[in-house]
């Protein structure tokens, strides 16, 4: 089993302050759980590739490194949560990439959403470094980043998932060891699958409900309690009565999401409509120029289609 540098035991890591953890990304998620990883008591090393966000993570008491390889030097673990699969590859092997100053015995965590193919040869090409990896990507968006309540879904050895457990539970709530490396990646696009087909679901419902005369309302306060409940209800539907479309996850991203899945399916020889239908209803906002907006304003592509917009009161 690989150790952390300085030969930390499992006990000792409960100890925050004896764990050095370099922080990558300080986005609208990475940003929160840096600050709550420094609430726990974890010395935080950061840097980022914008300004405000380093800026902000100083103001909780984070120090600031140069590059991702003086982060690395300064780190027992490194986590990283950025955009896409090349952004973690570049933290990881470019210029002054990470890989060169994680000693041996170090632990890197991808939090990212990203190919578990790639995550998998990350991890390859780590592990002849003397590193392990651990793909640890996250569920809960920015409210769960702030809160702490994040469901992560964690691939690697078992050995190291728990030696980094004290740090998942200053982030999270629900913590699941998913199998080996790449098998975390897995899940979180399984849960961009369900997630994406529960929006189609919740635009179709609020659409139906407005064009036959019911208030919109009235029925979500009906179907919300039953067997049709779900997340997207309880929580971006009452945005869209609202005309809420201000992003809590942003289009683009969930359009990124929806194409690391379709190409992992695609990779399986496996069909996925229902993800490809939504994907395709995105492209539709997209092209409009709202990459940018909330998930939450897919219903606007079948308000279109139904020549309606979704209020209160109906």
């Amino acid at each position: 089993m690989l150790p952390f540098a300085g030969e930390l035991s499992v006990r000792k890591l409960v100890t925050a302050s004896q764990v050095r953890v370099g922080f990558i990304g300080l986005g609208i998620m990475g940003l929160p759980m840096a600050a709550n990883l420094l609430r726990s008591g974890f010395p935080v090393t950061v840097w980022n590739r914008s300004r405000p966000g380093i800026e902000a993570a100083l103001a909780s008491g984070a120090t600031e490194a140069a590059s991702p390889r003086a982060v690395a030097r300064s780190s027992d673990v490194l986590i990283t949560i950025v955009t896409d699969s090349p952004d973690v590859e570049a933290v990881l092997f470019g210029p002054d990439g990470a890989a060169d100053g994680l000693r041996p015995g170090a632990v890197f965590i991808d939090m990212s959403t990203i190919s578990p193919a790639v995550t998998r040869d990350l991890a390859g090409r780590l592990a002849q470094r003397g590193v392990a990896m651990l793909d640890a990507p996250v569920s809960g968006g920015e409210g769960g980043a702030r809160s702490g309540t994040l469901a992560i879904m964690v691939g690697g050895e078992r050995e190291v998932v728990e030696r980094a457990r004290p740090l998942f539970e200053a982030l999270g709530k629900t913590i699941v060891h998913v199998g080996p490396v790449g098998a975390g990646q897995t899940v979180k696009l399984c849960n961009q699958v369900a997630g994406a087909i529960h929006l189609l679901a919740m635009s179709e419902c609020l659409v139906l409900a407005q064009k036959a005369g019911v208030d919109p309302a009235k029925m979500l306060e009906a179907v919300s309690s039953g067997a049709a409940a779900s997340w997207m209800l309880s929580n971006l539907a009452p945005r869209v009565l609202d005309r809420d479309f201000a992003p809590g996850f942003m289009i683009r991203l969930q359009q990124k999401d929806l194409r690391l899945a379709l190409a992992a399916a695609q990779e399986l020889e496996l069909a996925l409509p229902g993800t490809a239908l939504v994907h395709q209803l995105f492209h539709a906002l997209e092209a409009d120029g709202a990459q940018d907006e909330g998930t939450q304003a897919l219903v606007r592509t079948i308000e279109a289609m139904a020549g309606v917009e979704v209020r209160r009161g109906g």
